[in-house]
């Protein structure tokens, strides 16, 4: 685990506030820290853990703040380690809580769904991606699956002023790692938060949720929304504040660096399907990942898998890749130019 940096002040009325995410390699989450006249302004809440909590009230306490007096709360993204404290904070404080539609109609469907409703649908799709038997029986004997937290009760879209009094926070809509991210630019102090669209060192992950649904294209929203970063007016002048790491700038360059990662792993991907047609976990296995593949544990595969899907979504897209086979355990061949595709 990440060694969690200090509170730190970063001048007229901003603060940073590093809620460790326990027992995860992630190590903690930057919590950004407004102040206002009719009270402080968050940028996420942290991981729900008893530790996570303490470390933003102590934190709140070190700007000067009580976590009663919070009076809202944006959500960068509906991602657990960003949202997990939602509830807690309310229970706390009368704060608000916003997030991108997007965000919230996922929230929402999660609600609605039990925990084994949802492990369960882990196991089908791992089935249907052709993961072997020993992977699939070991996720459903210790299956992984993460509340939801409490809803946001605002909808916050792109364009639209946050309510924090005296500042011009406005919401940038950047899907892609969620259908609903947000980063969020502070108008007069050349600031972004950027939650997890863009960090300085790692890409983040981008995923397509059913594996093997065929609707929507996020790694394709996730490249148009790097570019929209990356010409944002003044963009080389901006400082970036993500959720993770270190504060960067040269925004433009940093965007253009993202997407030319993942057009090499499109590349890569397009020359493994040209060797014949591969099921969605044949394909996973035999690309690189950060940690060897047989190191990996099943929910860490069924990430994978969910990245390489977006991929191949996006090649589908393209006219690139095609799914051939049954339904349920479909197969994606490549698509040469100038023929026709198999019916």
């Amino acid at each position: 685990m990440r060694e969690v940096p200090p509170v730190e002040d970063l001048g007229e009325g901003l603060w940073s506030v590093p809620v460790p995410v326990p027992h995860n390699p992630v190590g903690f989450t930057y919590v950004y820290v407004l102040g206002t006249p009719g009270g402080p302004v968050l940028v996420d809440v942290g991981w729900d853990h008893d530790a996570s909590w303490d470390a933003l009230v102590s934190g709140l306490e070190q700007t000067g703040h009580r976590v009663d007096e919070v009076r809202g709360a944006v959500l960068t993204h509906f991602h657990a380690d960003h949202s997990g404290l939602t509830g807690r904070l309310r229970a706390a404080s009368d704060a608000w809580v916003a997030a991108h539609p997007a965000d919230a109609r996922v929230l929402r469907r999660q609600s609605e769904r039990t925990d084994d409703q949802r492990a369960a649908s882990v196991v089908e799709q791992m089935t249907r991606a052709g993961f072997p038997e020993e992977d699939v029986e070991a996720y459903r004997a210790s299956p992984t699956v993460f509340r939801p937290p409490a809803l946001p009760d605002l909808a916050l879209d792109d364009g639209q002023r946050v309510d924090a009094p005296g500042l011009d926070l406005r919401a940038v809509w950047t899907p892609g790692h969620t259908p609903g991210h947000l980063c969020l630019r502070l108008a007069g102090r050349e600031l972004l938060f950027t939650g997890d669209h863009v960090l300085p060192r790692i890409t983040p992950h981008v995923g397509q949720f059913p594996l093997d649904s065929a609707e929507g294209d996020p790694l394709g929203d996730f490249l148009a929304s790097q570019d929209r970063i990356g010409r944002l007016p003044g963009a080389d002048r901006l400082l970036c504040l993500p959720s993770h790491e270190s504060r960067f700038s040269g925004l433009p360059r940093r965007a253009r660096e993202i997407v030319d990662h993942h057009e090499e792993r499109l590349e890569g991907m397009t020359a493994l399907l040209g060797q014949g047609p591969a099921t969605l976990w044949e394909l996973t296995s035999r690309l690189e990942w950060r940690r060897p593949w047989a190191d990996m544990r099943p929910l860490a595969r069924h990430m994978a898998a969910s990245e390489t899907a977006a991929h191949l979504r996006l090649l589908e897209e393209r006219g690139r890749a095609r799914r051939e086979g049954p339904s349920d355990r479909p197969r994606w061949a490549c698509v040469i130019p100038g023929t026709t595709p198999r019916i």
